[in-house]
C-alpha cells in the first residue's frame, strides 16, 4: 500500500469540505462549547489506510450507535477466524504527561466462528460456553495480557497507554501532554448521527502550569 503522506491527508480534508461545507459551520458551533468533532466517513477513511497490516483486523465496518460506535471485523484470534462486532462506548479518557488512561466499555459483543476449525476457541463460542456479556472478564484471563491493559472486568476494559515504551519515551508527546493537560480535560467522547465529537472542559487556573512546561 503506498505511503500516505501529511499533504495526502490535507488534500483529503479539503475535497471532503468542498463537498460537504456544512461540517466547516458545524465545527464552527461545537468550537464555541469547546467541542470538536470529526465525521464516522474520517475514521473509515483512516482505518482504510492506515489499518492493512498483516495481523490488523480486516474487513472493517464503523457505524454510529450513539453514543457508542458500532465496529464489526474479522480477526485473527489465536488461529481461530473469527467475525467480531461490537459497540464501544469511551467511559474515560485522562491524558497527562504520566498517564495516557482510556477506560472503555464494550457491548453486545457477538463472535462467530468462520470456516471449519477444531481450535479450542471456535468449541468455546460454538457451545455458548463463553459469556459475551462480560468482555472484560475474558480480556483479564488472556494468556499474554499486554501490561497497556490495567484493568478488566464485566464489561469494562482500562488501558494505560503509557505502559507502552515506545510512547512513554515519546519526549515530544509528553511534552505536548505537559502543555495541555493542565488547561484541557476531555470531558466525553461520543457520537452525535454519523460524527465522533469530543467534549472538552477548561480550567484557567492550569495557565501558569501549563506556561511553566511550555519554557522547559
Amino acid at each position: 500500500m503506498p505511503r500516505v503522506t501529511p499533504n495526502d491527508l490535507l488534500r483529503q480534508a479539503g475535497s471532503y469540505l468542498k463537498e460537504h461545507p456544512e461540517e466547516i459551520w458545524r465545527a464552527v458551533r461545537n468550537a464555541a462549547g469547546l467541542r470538536f468533532g470529526l465525521p464516522i466517513d474520517a475514521l473509515r477513511y483512516l482505518e482504510r489506510q492506515f489499518g492493512g497490516g498483516k495481523k490488523a483486523p480486516k474487513d472493517v465496518v464503523i457505524e454510529a450507535a450513539p453514543p457508542g460506535v458500532r465496529l464489526t471485523m474479522t480477526v485473527d484470534a489465536m488461529g481461530t477466524i473469527l467475525r467480531a462486532s461490537f459497540v464501544l462506548f469511551v467511559d474515560e479518557l485522562d491524558l497527562r504527561p504520566d498517564t495516557m488512561r482510556v477506560a472503555v466499555r464494550i457491548a453486545e459483543l457477538s463472535l462467530k466462528v468462520l470456516g471449519e476449525t477444531n481450535s479450542p476457541l471456535a468449541g468455546l463460542i460454538l457451545s455458548g460456553a463463553l459469556d459475551l456479556s462480560k468482555p472484560g472478564n475474558l480480556a483479564a484471563f488472556m494468556p499474554k495480557r499486554p501490561p497497556m491493559l490495567v484493568e478488566a472486568k464485566d464489561d469494562r476494559i482500562v488501558l494505560d497507554l503509557m505502559k507502552n515504551p515506545k510512547i512513554a519515551e515519546n519526549a515530544k508527546l509528553k511534552q505536548a501532554l505537559a502543555v495541555i493537560s493542565p488547561v484541557f480535560g476531555i470531558r466525553a467522547v461520543e457520537t452525535h448521527g454519523d460524527h465522533l465529537d469530543v467534549a472538552l472542559r477548561a480550567d484557567l487556573g492550569g495557565v501558569p502550569a501549563a506556561i511553566a512546561a511550555a519554557r522547559q
